[in-house]
């Protein structure tokens, strides 16, 4: 992004304090410690520290100017040319660069919502799009009131297209995110429970989500997962045309003759009396449904079912998501990112799809869910009754919740630990080489420490 204090002031209204409007800024930072390339400093208020009390610490990493809510704000002598720009609010003035951004760029974007697989189906949305439009894409997890904003600023005046991922987690985020996107179609992967504590029922998540088109034009269309039945019972309410993607025989791109194994996923995709093979390195029946949802954004661009299949390829996932690897003789399923019921019923599923070396087992190492409200005991028992049906020879559990799954696969080899170093003592003394083991929890749950610690004393054996 390039931008002058010139522009900031126009998007939010504010007052130049000190410095000069022709001041160039080419990055926005929301941490003082990553101002560099002449940055734009938006100090945030948190429960705990107010990013006000770091702007001098911005201005000597680099930034070019910063905005405040504080007018009170005294700048050190050496940074006293710099710029400082009064504003009201300044969340709600990042939020207002992000509409000015979003106004100068009339692009077509694909906004990209629901309970579990956005970053996925984010990402293979813009494989697909990529094909034949030069294509900008969310980084990290830029998809929230503070993220997206920064996002839609560094869109470049070269992009064609845009896919922007965009997450909620309390009621009235959904219509914000939208105000400022404002998608030309968007995608509704799934509802399950994830922020169930706040948005207090599936089908309070489900409403919130649908909000995403609140701002666009009629005829954007929504894309939705014609495999779930409470998605596709209020989306239509939204009044804005759907293309529907799933198993189901009615949907409009529908997956046939799945395969999923340690190299990858393959399957047709049928559209109409258009079939079409696709090659994932990803497995997983769930990047089988992501994969669906990215062929009809394509073809709703114009591309060719061919083009955008080919272009799937290219997706090879995400550290910690169903990151698998070669450890120690094991394959190792590193899903340690985050978790939530569907996500954890995807990941076992992937685990038993994946068929252990001889003399291996699957092993599922999984820590507790969080946030997921009062029924949250429930939650977690609900994915031992899925887990009672899979292949998975020996389950470990970690936390205080998660030892409620074992109530729900009785018949399953379980065993619950209180803590990550007590699990970790035991899988290094139940495992063996052969082994495909999951882990899979909550990011609090910090899996990706156990991870490593795991694979240190494989190889120090």
């Amino acid at each position: 992004m390039e931008r002058t204090v010139r522009d900031i002031l126009e998007a939010t209204g504010g007052t130049l304090l000190s410095g000069r409007e022709d001041t160039v800024i080419r990055d926005i930072a929301l941490d003082s410690r990553r101002c560099e390339n002449s940055a734009l400093f938006i100090p945030i208020r948190g429960e705990r520290v107010d990013g006000h009390d770091f702007i001098d610490k911005a201005f000597e990493g680099g930034a070019a100017a910063s905005l405040t809510a504080r007018a009170d704000i005294m700048l050190p002598d050496d940074a006293a040319d710099r710029a400082l720009i009064l504003v009201k609010d300044t969340v709600q003035a990042l939020q207002d660069i992000g509409r000015q951004a979003r106004s100068e760029r009339p692009l077509p974007i694909v906004g990209v919502t629901g309970s579990v697989g956005k970053t996925s189906t984010r990402e293979m949305i813009a494989c697909a799009l990529r094909s034949a439009l030069r294509t900008f894409s969310t980084t990290g997890n830029h998809n929230g009131q503070l993220g997206v904003p920064i996002m839609l600023a560094q869109i470049a005046p070269k992009d064609e297209a845009a896919v922007l991922e965009m997450g909620v987690s309390m009621p009235g985020e959904m219509p914000v995110l939208a105000d400022m996107v404002r998608p030309d179609a968007a995608v509704v992967t799934n509802i399950g429970v994830s922020h169930i504590e706040n948005l207090g029922s599936r089908e309070g998540i489900c409403r919130e989500k649908l909000h995403i088109l609140d701002s666009s034009r009629p005829d954007a269309p929504l894309i939705v997962n014609a495999d779930d039945e409470l998605l596709m019972r209020i989306a239509p309410e939204t009044g804005h045309p759907l293309i529907t993607y799933g198993r189901s025989e009615t949907a409009d791109m529908r997956a046939a003759d799945e395969v999923t194994d340690l190299s990858g996923s393959r399957f047709t995709a049928v559209c109409g009396e258009e079939r079409v093979p696709v090659r994932l390195s990803v497995p997983g029946a769930h990047h089988i449904m992501n994969a669906l949802a990215a062929l009809c954004a394509a073809r709703w661009q114009g591309i060719p079912l061919e083009t955008a299949a080919g272009a799937l390829t290219s997706f090879h996932g995400f550290a910690r998501r169903q990151e698998i690897s070669q450890t120690a003789g094991r394959t190792l399923i590193d899903d340690s990112y985050n978790a939530s019921p569907d996500s954890m019923r995807a990941a076992l599923a992937v685990l038993s799809d994946l068929e252990p070396s001889e003399g291996g087992r699957r092993i599922a190492v999984l820590a507790d869910m969080l946030e997921l409200g009062p029924d949250e005991a429930a939650l977690h028992r609900s994915v031992g009754e899925y887990l009672a049906g899979t292949k998975t020879d020996l389950v470990i559990l970690i936390g205080r919740l998660a030892p409620e799954i074992a109530k729900g696969c009785p018949d399953k080899a379980c065993r619950s630990f209180a803590s990550r170093g007590e699990a970790l003592g035991y899988l290094l003394e139940a495992g063996r080489r052969g082994d495909v083991v999951l882990f899979k929890g909550s990011n609090g749950m910090k899996l990706n420490e156990m991870i490593a610690d795991w694979k240190a004393a494989l190889g120090a054996v």
